[in-house]
C-alpha cells in the first residue's frame, strides 16, 4: 500500500519557529481509490472525517453546492440493489458539481455477460474520473482498483467491506458523543454476512474504542476475536455498559434457510426494544445502517425514539462521501 507523505507547512515569513524546532507535519492523501478501513492508518481516517465536517457545513446553506468537482464525471456502478447508499454518493458528487451516471446491472451490458473489468475499462476509455461500485462479490472492488488507472471507491464488496457506512457511522458517533477513544461500542445483529460490521470494526478499533460483537453463535464468523473485539451472545451484556449500539440488519437472503429459526425469535431474543434499553445507559446511542426490518432488529419506538440517530447517520453520508470523492479525486503521488 501506498504509504501516507507528510509535508512541511511553508512558514510564514519573520515567524519563528517552534520552540522544539520540529515543523508541524501536515497529513497527505494519496490513494487514488477507498477499498476499505482495514487499509487507512489513523491519519486518514481523521483526514476524511475533518474534511466531512467541513462538507456538513457547506449542506447546512441555502445554496447547498461547490465547484470542487466541476467538470469531474463519477459513475454509480451498482451490481446489487441500493437505495440510500447509491442516492447519497449521487447527491454527493451532484453537491461538489461532478456530473454523475448511474449504472444498474439489470440495464447495462453485464446482464449480456460483460466483465466487471472490462465494463470497467470501457467506463475509463469514456474518460469519466471515479468509479463508485457495489458488488455481491467480496474483493470486487479491489479487482477492478488494480485493473484501472481512474479512482474506484467500494460501495460495498460481498462480505468484505463497506467503507463509507463505516465511516459516517463514526462521523456521527464523534458528533453525538465528542469522541471515538474509549467508548464501548457494540454491534449487533447479523456479523457473519455484514461488510458494516467489518468496517466498523477496523476503524472503530483503529480509533480506540472498545468494541464488542452480539450475535447467535451462528452469526459469528470464526476468527471474529483476532481483530480485536469481545463477542457475546447475551444482548444484555452487550447493552450493559454500551455507549452506544449499531444494530445490523438480518441479512436473511444471504443465510443459509437453517442458520436461525426465524424472524421472531430472532426479534424476542436479540431485538432491541424499549424495556431493553431501559437496562442500558439512559443516553445510549441507537444506530443502524438501514434498511431497517421494524419487528426484526428493533421496534419501531426504538427505530424512531430520542436516542436514535438513524436519519443522522442518512444524512452525515452525503458529508462523508463528499470528502472521500474529494480525496480520491484530489489524490498527490507518493
Amino acid at each position: 500500500m501506498t504509504k501516507l507523505l507528510y509535508a512541511k507547512k511553508p512558514e510564514a515569513k519573520n515567524k519563528m519557529p517552534p520552540k522544539d524546532n520540529k515543523a508541524k507535519k501536515e497529513i497527505i492523501w494519496t490513494k487514488k481509490d477507498l477499498i476499505g478501513l482495514e487499509y487507512l492508518s489513523i491519519e486518514e481516517i481523521r483526514l476524511i472525517l475533518d474534511h466531512a465536517k467541513s462538507f456538513k457545513e457547506v449542506l447546512a446553506r441555502p445554496l447547498r453546492k461547490v465547484p470542487t468537482l466541476r467538470g469531474k464525471t463519477v459513475v454509480n456502478l451498482f451490481y446489487e440493489p441500493s437505495t440510500r447508499t447509491r442516492t447519497s454518493f449521487e447527491l454527493a458528487a451532484k453537491r461538489l458539481s461532478a456530473d454523475v451516471i448511474n449504472i444498474v446491472k439489470e440495464s447495462s451490458s453485464i446482464q449480456k455477460g460483460e466483465t466487471l473489468i472490462d465494463t470497467g475499462r470501457n467506463l475509463e476509455a469514456l474518460k469519466i474520473d471515479v468509479i463508485v461500485v457495489r458488488h455481491n462479490a467480496s474483493g470486487a472492488a479491489t479487482t477492478l482498483s488494480r485493473a484501472l488507472n481512474i479512482s474506484v471507491v467500494n460501495a460495498g464488496d460481498g462480505w468484505h467491506e463497506h467503507p463509507t457506512q463505516a465511516l459516517l457511522d463514526i462521523f456521527t458517533l464523534e458528533e453525538k458523543l465528542g469522541k471515538i477513544k474509549g467508548l464501548n461500542i457494540s454491534i449487533i445483529g447479523d456479523i457473519a454476512h455484514s461488510r458494516v460490521a467489518r468496517s466498523n470494526i477496523w476503524g472503530l478499533t483503529k480509533l480506540g474504542a472498545n468494541v464488542t460483537v452480539c450475535a447467535p453463535k451462528e452469526l459469528v464468523p470464526p476468527g471474529i476475536k483476532e481483530l480485536g473485539v469481545k463477542v457475546t451472545s447475551d444482548i444484555d451484556e452487550a447493552l450493559k455498559d454500551a455507549d452506544a449500539i449499531n444494530v445490523l440488519r438480518m441479512q436473511f437472503e444471504r443465510d443459509k434457510p437453517d442458520a436461525f429459526p426465524s424472524k421472531l425469535e430472532y426479534f424476542r431474543t436479540f431485538g432491541i426494544t424499549e424495556e431493553r434499553l431501559k437496562k442500558a445507559k439512559k443516553n445510549i446511542v441507537v444506530m443502524h445502517p438501514g434498511p431497517i426490518n421494524r419487528g426484526v432488529e428493533m421496534s419501531g419506538e426504538v427505530a424512531d425514539g430520542i436516542n436514535s440517530v438513524i436519519l443522522e447517520q442518512v444524512t452525515n453520508g452525503i458529508a462523508i462521501r463528499m470528502a472521500v470523492l474529494y480525496l480520491v479525486t484530489h489524490a498527490k503521488k507518493g
